[in-house]
């Protein structure tokens, strides 16, 4: 007797073999920011889709964001609660799209659509921007194969961290990276920054901006702005936000034909990494608007996970870090341990400052970048 999972695998196969063969009933529709980067991650990831299946039909629908809408409008990060401010639209339009034939379309009432969006199949994330815990009826389908996870400082005077002047202004948009970058130079002084990622380097460049800025590189390169890289720090120096460098594709969980899609684009060792890294944020209540970092690789040939997290105070005065070993079959148990070392350690009281904080709106802010 075919069960209902029988039958949603012949349904993911015969899909397969109509996107193949050019026949698919309608385009897959993949929601993404309209900034420059993030339609280059989308564009690319739709790229290696296509590797696989030459004849399928992809769309690219932007959304505005409200991260995008407040970055506009110059809106401090400190005064915005939301974690998720640069993902809660695209998760939306996808929780109001449709099934595709033969799948349950999502249970789901008026109230939970804000305002009017366009239905979207997929959408496509820088993996750090993801909160550690998804909406319910979405899931994380593909994460891509891990650029570089590193930050890097860009600054107009050719300057490395060390060789800035004392008391010198680095920007971030980031309390991960500023608690970090204090706890590397207490004498700096760290201002805010918004804009996306060209519009950081142009201030940074600019003789008005700061003396240096602080961002991803993976983001840089896909750019093409590495070139104005003047220093990059290692893992160790800036503990990367979990899921640096990393791109991901979130998807409603009923839609099992897409899954089977896009498993031919998800990395598996990048994936387990990931998991071990949010699992550490998940197990202390973090977000992007705490001082966590967590970076994990997979080694001994795909047995092992080596897992790296850090936790410090916003001023810098405090940081304790932990690194543990384990199976790579258990990467979420792995981030759990990790959190729980860095507990033991102090991690408590800092977050709970900062969270203190937050609720009483000074200044603290969130990774984007």
């Amino acid at each position: 007797m075919a069960t209902s999972s029988d039958h949603l695998q012949r349904a993911a196969r015969e899909e397969t073999a109509q996107v193949r063969r050019g026949g698919a009933s309608r385009p897959w529709v993949f929601g993404t920011r309209g900034s420059a980067l993030a339609m280059w991650q989308t564009r690319w990831v739709l790229d290696r889709l296509r590797e696989g299946f030459p004849d399928i039909a992809l769309q690219v629908e932007p959304i505005k964001t409200q991260g995008d809408r407040t970055q506009q409008l110059n809106v401090p990060l400190a005064r915005l609660a939301d974690q998720s401010i640069f993902v809660a639209e695209l998760e939306q339009a996808l929780l109001a799209g449709s099934a595709w034939p033969g799948e349950q379309a999502p249970q789901r009432s008026s109230a939970e659509v804000v305002w009017a969006l366009p239905a979207i199949d997929a959408a496509v994330h820088s993996l750090k921007d993801l909160a550690s815990v998804l909406p319910d009826g979405l899931v994380l389908a593909a994460v891509t194969p891990r650029d570089d996870p590193r930050d890097a400082l860009v600054s107009r005077h050719s300057a490395t961290l060390a060789a800035l002047a004392p008391g010198a202004t680095v920007a971030t948009g980031s309390l991960r990276r500023r608690a970090q970058l204090l706890h590397l130079r207490p004498d700096l002084r760290i201002v805010e920054i918004r804009g996306n990622v060209d519009t950081r380097v142009r201030k940074a460049l600019d003789p008005a901006g700061p003396d240096a800025v602080v961002l991803a590189v993976a983001g840089l390169r896909r750019l093409g702005l590495e070139r104005h890289i003047t220093q990059y720090f290692s893992t160790d120096e800036l503990v990367p936000a979990a899921g640096q460098g990393a791109l991901a594709v979130e998807i409603r969980r009923t839609d099992h034909v897409l899954r089977h899609l896009l498993a031919a684009i998800d990395h598996a060792p990048s994936h387990q990494a990931a998991r071990a890294e949010r699992a550490v944020l998940a197990a202390l209540g973090g977000g992007c608007r705490v001082p966590l970092g967590a970076y994990a690789v997979v080694v001994d040939d795909g047995a092992t996970i080596e897992l790296l997290a850090v936790v410090a105070s916003p001023d810098g005065r405090d940081l304790v870090r932990t690194t543990m070993r384990g199976p790579a079959s258990q990467p979420a148990r792995l981030g759990r341990l990790a959190a729980a070392q860095l507990r033991r350690a102090g991690a408590t009281a800092m977050l709970r400052a900062v969270r203190t904080a937050s609720a009483s709106g000074e200044d603290v802010e969130r990774d984007n970048g």
